[in-house]
Formats: structure tokens, C-alpha cells, sequence
């Protein structure tokens, strides 16, 4: 497995694949990784000949009330977990690398971006926008592989490449889950012992409004209904809603026609946790 650290050597590296008639699937990640990015590692490598996993906690998607340095990283454990996983060339670049003296331009994406965490984490789709047109153009990947867990950033990533030619496929994987059903996610070793016996509940809510909706039921009742259950399991809820599942634009009763999603996003103790699921 290849370690690239500066942009010479990752433009080296994938000119070798490329030179050898090889495709280039590239996995973006902030590090700290879980089962749920090795899935998507294995994603990439069912999809392509070789796999590239970025390792990059990105300050462009922090706002000044989070905190940057609590995100957690551990580089010697993500490093043997991708060997394991059969990934072929790891980009770990510095902030400066990325982000140069000078630099002045950022991507920003109107339409999916709107409301939820847009609104929830203002300037946090501009950074993930701009860092993942840089990884997409800097790999030079035919693939990028996004999990579905993060609904709303996999769909303005795909929104972002279309809008800007970028010749990349993005490849959704489905959210991974622990065996109780909560979402795999780096922050959920931040729940205390009894937040995490409590964290299923949030799955189990969204299915049962899920279900109501998909059978005909009113929409507002059964999102408020779940809302109602999240605070009783002593969740702070910000949003429980129904979306068109490519625009996020939100939904006051079931179509018959498109796909819809189920969007979420509570705090639980320390945690902030993001679920979402398909609606029929």
C-alpha cells in the first residue's frame, strides 16, 4: 500500500495506474475509520482495479462553534485497517498541501444543500463541496464511492461533479449499521455506555414513521409522533423530515411517483447522530 504526503507523489502514483490501464477508485474520508468506510473500500475495489482512501480532516467543514481538534484521528489504526482491506494508495495530504498560502476559491452548492444540515452547520457544504472537487481532480479517479448515511452530503457531491464536468461517477454504498441498527459513524465513540444502549431508538423511530407514511398515513402526525418519542428517549431532536430523496426539498404528504427519504438528525448526550432511510 503506497503512503502519498505531498501532490508530486500522488500525481506520480496515479499516473503509474493509469499507465497501466487501470481504473482508480477513490474513497474520501476524514480518517478515524470504522467498518463502514472499509465497506466502502470494498466497494471500490468490486467497481475498479485499485483503490485510493484520502485521509483528510478538512477545516473548511468545521464552523467556528465546533471543534476541530476533538474530531478524533488515529493514523496508525486507519492505516492497518485500509492494508487489511486490500486499499492500494493512501492521500494524506497536510492542510497546507490542500489548502496553499493564497488559496482563495471555494465551491459553493446551491439546491441540495439548502436546509437540514445546511442549515443546522452554516458553510459546512462549501467545505465538503470544495475539498472533494480538489480530491476528484488531484486523484484523478473514475470513482468516487460516498455511503449513503450522509444523504444530504452524497447528494450535493453528485450534484457538484455533475454541475462542473468532473468526468467522476459517484458510487453510493448503503449505510452500514451496527447489529442493534444504529449507523455506523466515527463520533459514536463519543456515547456514553447508556447514550448507546439509547442510540437504536432513532432507527426504530424513523421506520415506524417510514412505515405510516409509505401505508397512506399523514405525514405531519407521523413525523410528529417520532419527534414526540425522540424527546421522551431524552434525544433533543433537530429535524425529523420527509424529502425528495435527490433535491431535499421537503414533502407535506406522500407522492406516488419519486423517491422520498426519511432525514434526521438528533443530539444525544455529547453526540450529534444523522440517520436517514427510503420511504416506499
Amino acid at each position: 500500500m503506497l503512503i502519498c504526503r505531498d501532490l508530486p507523489s500522488l500525481r506520480a502514483a496515479t499516473a503509474a495506474l493509469r499507465a497501466d490501464g487501470k481504473r482508480l477508485a477513490l474513497v474520501p474520508t476524514m480518517g478515524a475509520l470504522h467498518d463502514g468506510h472499509l465497506a466502502l473500500v470494498g466497494a471500490g475495489r468490486q467497481a475498479t482495479d485499485a483503490v485510493a482512501t484520502s485521509i483528510f480532516v478538512n477545516p473548511l467543514q468545521f464552523s467556528p462553534n465546533e471543534d476541530l481538534s476533538r474530531y478524533p484521528r488515529d493514523e496508525e489504526g486507519d492505516l492497518a485497517k485500509l492494508r487489511g482491506a486490500g486499499c492500494d494508495l493512501v492521500w494524506m495530504p497536510p492542510v497546507e498541501a490542500m489548502y496553499p498560502p493564497g488559496s482563495a476559491t471555494v465551491i459553493e452548492v446551491a439546491g441540495p444543500s439548502a436546509g437540514w444540515e445546511g442549515d443546522a452547520r452554516p458553510g459546512h457544504f462549501r467545505g465538503v463541496a470544495t475539498v472533494c472537487c480538489k480530491l476528484f481532480l488531484q486523484s484523478e479517479a473514475q470513482i468516487a464511492v460516498f455511503g449513503e448515511k450522509d444523504w444530504q452530503q452524497l447528494q450535493v457531491v453528485t450534484r457538484m461533479a455533475a454541475d462542473l464536468d468532473i468526468p467522476i461517477r459517484i458510487l453510493p454504498v448503503a449505510t452500514v449499521r451496527e447489529g442493534d441498527g444504529l449507523a455506523m459513524s466515527s463520533r459514536n465513540r463519543f456515547l456514553s455506555p447508556q447514550d448507546r444502549a439509547t442510540a437504536p431508538v432513532l432507527l426504530r423511530v424513523m421506520t415506524r414513521a417510514a412505515t405510516a407514511i409509505a401505508e397512506g398515513g399523514v405525514v405531519a402526525t407521523a413525523l410528529e409522533e417520532g419527534l414526540e418519542t425522540l424527546r421522551v428517549h431524552g434525544f433533543a431532536p433537530d429535524y425529523l423530515a420527509l424529502v425528495e430523496a435527490e433535491t431535499l426539498k421537503p414533502l407535506a404528504a406522500r407522492r406516488p411517483e419519486g423517491p422520498m427519504r426519511l432525514v434526521a438528525a438528533a443530539r444525544l448526550g455529547a453526540v450529534r447522530l444523522l440517520d436517514n432511510i427510503a420511504v416506499g
